[in-house]
């Protein structure tokens, strides 16, 4: 007889059927992780796992514990760079430009290191991060090491997931063949890498919200703001209330935002033209809600960062920020 695959047992857990089946404990997820990021699995072990995990709905611990084997397994910089923000971009936009962008971009401005990470290309018809970056003139990262360079030098990093994880990015990769996201698409978000003592998490399915902000309380991380974003990217739709889960010194509340703006119908770009993030921040485009995208998704940036003691004072100081802007900080595009 064949001896059992030491990651056998990870499958089992899942799969013994309604009585017998339980979720992984967080030391479990890790260690199921950290084998499948070292090639220790079996290609069809890892697709038993990760569509078990999306039929039953993986939990907090097992999110934490994912993310713990992702870290546990990356190539770090010997001398890792100080960051103030955490800000992951997976999912991509249809409807609307990324304006988050330039809301991130208004931070690094004023003084906020921010680190982001993303991936793209796994859902056909969707625009991603990297794309606008590299239009607007600013650097991807090859590597951790790099982007700590970047982030010292600029106070800005983006990293494409194949940089960071490659392995994370040919399990991202496996939704055409799997037929559906599974949860990589969670927990690639919180790898955090940097250790940022604030992450913000804009998800598209509500009942993710509480999974993100437990597995940020099971991570020890001390200030998380999760939050139904446009398109599942961190971006505050400026039409709709927004409710956020946040983490304020490890304690967990919730608030809510009033809508920015009184049409409650989502608007839909049909062009997605690239050159309007840069049209929008040098004052040669009009938009009401591209602005209000960009400082409402700041404000609460600023409210989880703590440097507003409420949500008022938070969208005063992003309009502030966007009315002193430097324009001519991104020049034009032909």
């Amino acid at each position: 007889m064949m001896e059992q695959h030491p990651f056998a047992r990870y499958v089992a857990i899942l799969a013994r059927g309604k009585t017998l089946s339980r979720s992984l404990t967080m030391d479990e997820a890790q260690q199921a992780m950290a084998m499948i990021l070292r090639g220790e699995a079996l290609s069809e072990q890892i697709g038993a796992v990760l569509m078990l995990l999306r039929l039953k709905e993986e939990t907090p611990e097992e999110i934490a514990g994912f993310v713990r084997g992702v870290r546990d397994t990356l190539s770090m910089p010997e001398h890792p760079p100080a960051v103030d923000l955490d800000w992951s971009s997976y999912a991509g936009k249809r409807l609307q430009l990324p304006w988050f962008i330039l809301a991130v971009q208004l931070l690094v401005h004023n003084g906020c290191k921010v680190f982001m990470h993303g991936t793209e290309g796994h859902t056909p018809g969707r625009l991603y991060t990297r794309e606008c970056l590299e239009h607007m003139g600013l650097p991807i990262a090859g590597d951790l090491d790099e982007a700590a360079g970047h982030i010292n030098r600029s106070g800005f990093a983006y990293v494409p997931l194949e940089n960071m994880s490659p392995k994370l990015k040919e399990l991202i990769e496996l939704r055409p063949v799997l037929g559906l996201r599974s949860p990589v698409h969670t927990f690639a978000r919180m790898v955090n890498p940097f250790a940022a003592p604030c992450m913000l998490q804009g998800i598209f399915h509500r009942g993710y919200m509480a999974i993100h902000r437990g597995a940020g309380e099971l991570l020890g991380q001390p200030h998380m703001a999760v939050f139904r974003g446009e398109g599942g990217e961190i971006e505050r739709r400026p039409n709709k209330t927004c409710e956020v889960w946040t983490l304020s010194n490890g304690v967990a509340s919730e608030e809510r935002w009033a809508p920015l703006l009184e049409n409650p119908r989502q608007r839909v770009d049909e062009a997605m033209d690239i050159s309007c993030l840069t049209a929008l921040w040098r004052g040669e485009l009009a938009d009401d809600y591209a602005e209000a995208a960009v400082t409402g998704t700041l404000a609460l940036a600023l409210r989880a960062l703590g440097r507003a003691t409420d949500m008022a004072g938070a969208e005063e100081a992003a309009r502030c920020m966007w009315d002193a802007r430097e324009k001519d900080r991104f020049p034009a595009v032909a």
